[in-house]
């Protein structure tokens, strides 16, 4: 019996980013009206601003899914490993 991960890995590379020149479409965002004014005071370009910490996020997000993912298939290599070991308990037990 052999355990297989469940959750499918990411189908993009870590590596890989964005289309940096997809086209670009309009969006309505519902922001606090003080942190985009001050926003507004640093940066001259507030879409510009959002599409690289959009970016930045998904990076992030796409990371931390590959280090859950590693973790599990870690955890699954070691219950194989058990398994073709010692076998489990329940092996005997089993009608199937």
């Amino acid at each position: 019996m052999r355990i297989r991960s469940r959750i499918m890995p990411s189908r993009t590379s870590l590596g890989v980013s964005y289309d940096r020149n997809a086209p670009r479409r309009p969006v309505n965002l519902s922001l606090n009206t003080d942190l985009l004014a001050q926003v507004r005071e640093v940066t001259p370009n507030l879409s510009a601003t959002v599409e690289t910490l959009l970016g930045d996020y998904l990076q992030s997000a796409r990371q931390q899914r590959e280090d859950e993912q590693r973790k599990l298939d870690s955890v699954i290599d070691a219950v194989n490993d058990l398994h073709t070991r010692h076998g489990f308990l329940s092996d005997e037990f089993s009608t199937l």
